[in-house]
Order: structure tokens, then sequence, then C-alpha cells
């Protein structure tokens, strides 16, 4: 198998949840890395995929929040800074896979499975191969341990229980920096 490299500074790592019942709260993930194995990226089902997610790295646009999320009611970073998923099983349906695997979070490890998304391979100015990939899944922040939650006047809560997973990678044999 051959090993490939996400480039980080052509990926994203995102999450979106519901705010007090009527929006959203979108962020990301800023620090991360990925070891992908795989005989072929143009046929995904052959891959090993890890991710780890420095979770102190958490950005939504609100320092206050970041550092609520990152405190000991959320994520709790000083326990626990890294957000782990290797997958499992890789199932293809046309340019779509089914990418199941392991997520752990706070030490709570929970299958999860990610709809992803074959974008396409391409080649770089410099000769490299690269491959696009977009994934999506959505979990129950609760069933990780994320608990925290304020009850609103208005009835129901501050902080919505299931967290839209988003995940944008481009793969290629050597990481690069453009």
């Amino acid at each position: 198998m051959a090993k490939w490299t996400v480039d980080v500074s052509h990926a994203n790592i995102g999450f979106q949840v519901k705010h007090m019942m009527v929006s959203k709260v979108k962020g990301n993930f800023d620090s991360f890395s990925a070891d992908v194995e795989a005989d072929d990226l143009s046929d995904l089902t052959t891959a090993n995929i890890t991710f780890n997610i420095d979770v102190a790295s958490i950005t939504t646009k609100s320092n206050d929040r970041d550092n609520h999320l990152k405190s000991a009611d959320f994520f709790d970073v000083e326990k626990f800074p890294k957000i782990i998923f290797t997958s499992t099983s890789i199932q293809k349906s046309g340019d779509s896979y089914e990418v199941t695997g392991d997520l752990t979070i706070k030490d709570v490890t929970k299958p999860v499975t990610f709809d992803v998304e074959y974008n396409g391979k391409g080649t770089t100015p410099w000769g490299i191969e690269v491959y696009g990939f977009e994934g999506k899944a959505k979990i129950n922040r609760e069933k990780f341990g994320l608990t925290w939650n304020a009850a609103l006047e208005t009835g129901g809560v501050l902080v919505g229980k299931d967290i839209k997973i988003s995940v944008e990678l481009e793969v290629n044999p050597a990481q690069i920096t453009e």
C-alpha cells in the first residue's frame, strides 16, 4: 500500500450545531493530521484512514465560546487533547463511499459513518497528483460525553445535540505547501 498525505493547506474539518433552537453555529478545527494508506485513491475501498484532530485548535469566531468549548463543560482539552477517527470499513457506490470508523471524543469511542464524495484527480503545476474528497456525518454529541446545555426561558435548549461534521480533503503522495 502507498502512503498518502492530507494537504492541510487545502483541507478543512468543520462542524455546525443548532443554537437557541433557531440558528446555527459553525466552526472548524485548524490543526489536524491524517494518515492514509491505499493502493489507489481513485478507489477508496482499499484505504486505511486515521485522523488526529487537535481539539485546542477549535474556532467558532467567538473567543468566549471557543474557550468554553475547550473547558471541562465540553471537550476538556487538558484531559482529552485529541479527537481520533480510524476507518474500519469502506463501501463504494458510484463515485460515493460510506466510510465507517471509530470516532473517539473524550475517551468515548463510537462507530460513525461518513458519506464521502470523490471529487476527482488532478495534477499540480509541479507534477504532483492530487485527489479530492468531501465527507459528511452527523453525531449526537451527548453520546460522546458532550452534555453541557442551558434551558431557554422560551423553551428548548441553548445548544442542539446533533452535530453535522464536514470534511474537505486534498490528498497527495507528499505534503506540499502552496
